[in-house]
């Protein structure tokens, strides 16, 4: 399906799939520094660890406070009911995502080289939040609801480091990160409806999405029985139309069919742009689905793995609020009930409607639960449910395994995940997953993995590494940024062949402009073939690395990635930078 026109622009460019993004002065390095060691604005290709499977878990006690001293030894993981390795484990904490930036410290320099002058810490921002409207299937009150309910919550519980931003499924309203009250105002009141697909107004005979599936996927003589008694009502045909009034039931179906699924599809496609959005974002994100729930039959499935895939591996967390609150059912329908309906239909519609009520929240729940998210549901304290899916459990597992002999055929394998011992705990976790159709390329999750990294907030330091920054004002409006890395090799693997220690290292570096958003990047390859002399004398003085960026006065948060090629270590460093406008 097209994106409807209006779509907010939602891509962020790989910064490891080109060197030197746009404004980024890359300085190209001779053919060779030396037959040791080389520089290259080009990106190295790692070994990766394919098909692995990420499992989120959220560990509750009685009081539903979020548990946090579990072990690995503690859990169980079954595929399809056989156990599996737990292969890797972390523990994601409110504390790693919300870790204040250190201050880069500048080295001393000669000439016009200037130092930078102290950032406000207190401006950069450290939480992002998505809320996301599907106002394709919010109907007009549900929306009004929860669009005062979410305005105060925003205005009582945003603080000064946190940026929001507005998207909704249609496309045609939305607003990117910012902390501007005013202007968060203006779009939450901007919001309304949008179906893009399903028909305005009367339709004879009313059926549902569900019901057509049950129709026309399923061949259920009741559902359509239903339809044909009420195609003979709202139709005023005679009893000896029953032919007519079928051809008409099954047309109708087949038009909500695909209107449904357009819709549902959409929605999902919606949602998974939003991940990508955020996931370019640095520091703790999260998603508030705001949704009555919809659909998603048998084929929409792997698409809605898709979404928790790629949340789980960009630390993004869906939370879902269903807007219907407390859901009842009107026996016959309510006052906007487009058409009459049959007596026996009556009762029908109304079992058709809470089943499909029950379904549409499933996708609700599994988004969430699926990320470590939180659900609510029904409940009219809308107020209370945005205050509880905006925060994020204090401590979420990520269980990782890789399927054994897993097979590239598409299916769907059945996730159930148990702790060893007698807890009176309660799990909430993913269900399932979709085998792929092909291996992952090796170079291409290497280089998710190190971007991944460079739009967290996380500091890993398996590899030892200073960050320093100098900058020089050719101008008033116009300076050049050098970021310089220094890396301690000792913790490095080298590979020996042919009389040389081999690795290579790559080095990516970011900047962020005050609202979280990438504005320029650049990335590195340090090749080294050293001979032992060469290593040894620089396990004392180490290798520094150094990129450099044509900047606009401002303050900048700076993210620093390194990776080495042998032993796949991770280093990740912030900083900040102001640079005056004087």
């Amino acid at each position: 399906m097209r994106r409807p026109a209006g779509w907010p622009y939602l891509w962020v460019p790989m910064l490891l799939s080109v060197c030197g993004v746009a404004g980024a002065q890359t300085q190209q390095a001779p053919a060779a520094q030396s037959e040791e060691m080389t520089t290259k604005d080009t990106p190295a290709t790692f070994r990766s660890k394919v098909n692995l499977v990420l499992v989120p878990v959220v560990v509750r006690d009685k009081q539903g406070h979020a548990v946090g001293n579990l072990k690995k030894e503690d859990f169980q993981l079954f595929d399809r009911g056989k156990p599996q390795a737990i292969s890797s484990f972390s523990v994601e904490t409110l504390a790693s995502q919300m870790a204040e930036p250190v201050k880069a410290q500048a080295p001393a320099v000669s000439g016009d080289l200037e130092a930078p002058t102290p950032t406000n810490l207190a401006d950069i921002p450290k939480r992002f939040v998505v809320y996301f409207f599907d106002d394709v299937h919010l109907a007009q009150g549900d929306l009004m609801q929860v669009r005062n309910a979410a305005e105060r919550h925003m205005n009582e519980s945003l603080v000064p480091t946190d940026r929001a931003a507005i998207y909704t499924t249609s496309g045609r309203t939305s607003l990117d990160f910012t902390d501007d009250r005013a202007k968060l105002h203006a779009t939450l009141m901007s919001l309304s409806p949008r179906p893009v697909a399903r028909a305005i107004g009367q339709t004879c005979p009313d059926i549902s999405y569900y019901q057509a599936d049950l129709i026309v996927n399923h061949n259920d003589p009741t559902a359509l029985q239903t339809a044909v008694g009420d195609t003979m009502v709202c139709q005023s045909l005679a009893s000896t139309q029953v032919s007519l009034a079928t051809s008409l039931s099954q047309s109708m179906a087949s038009q909500v069919l695909n209107a449904g699924e357009a819709e549902s599809r959409l929605s999902l496609d919606s949602l998974r742009d939003v991940v990508r959005r955020l996931s370019a974002m640095p520091g703790q994100r999260s998603i508030i689905l705001v949704s009555p729930g919809f659909l998603a039959l048998a084929d929409l499935r792997e698409e809605e793995t898709v979404v928790i895939d790629r949340a789980i591996r960009a630390n993004v967390v869906i939370n879902s609020l269903n807007a219907r609150g407390l859901y009842t059912v009107i026996p016959g329908g309510d006052a906007s009930t487009p058409s009459p309906q049959s007596v026996g239909g009556v009762i029908a519609h109304s079992q058709y409607q809470m089943s499909s009520a029950q379904e549409e929240e499933d996708i609700l729940a599994e988004v969430a639960f699926g990320t470590g998210g939180v659900f609510f549901h029904n409940n009219n304290d809308l107020v209370e449910g945005f205050k509880r899916v905006a925060a994020r459990p204090e401590f979420i597992y990520v269980l990782g395994f890789s399927p054994q002999n897993l097979k590239l055929d598409g299916k769907f394998h059945t996730l159930k995940i148990s702790l060893g011992k007698t807890y009176k705990l309660d799990l909430q976790a993913r269900t399932g997953y979709y085998a792929p159709q092909h291996l992952a390329d090796e170079a291409e999750t290497a280089k998710q993995e190190i971007q991944d990294a460079l739009f967290s907030r996380e500091e890993l330091r398996d590899i030892p590494v200073t960050m320093h920054t100098q900058f020089f004002k050719s101008s008033a409006d116009n300076a050049t940024l050098a970021v310089l890395a220094r890396v301690d090799v000792k913790h490095l693997h080298f590979r020996k062949e042919n009389g040389r220690n081999q690795d290579n290292l790559t080095v990516v570096s970011g900047l962020f402009d005050r609202n979280g958003n990438l504005v320029m990047g650049n990335s590195k390859t340090v090749e080294m073939h050293l001979k032992d002399q060469t290593l040894e004398s620089r396990l004392d003085s180490g290798i520094t690395v150094k990129s450099s960026f044509d900047v606009k006065p401002g303050s900048y948060l700076i993210r620093l990635v390194i990776r080495d090629s042998e032993g796949q270590l991770m280093a990740a460093a912030n900083g900040t930078v102001d640079i005056p406008m004087d």
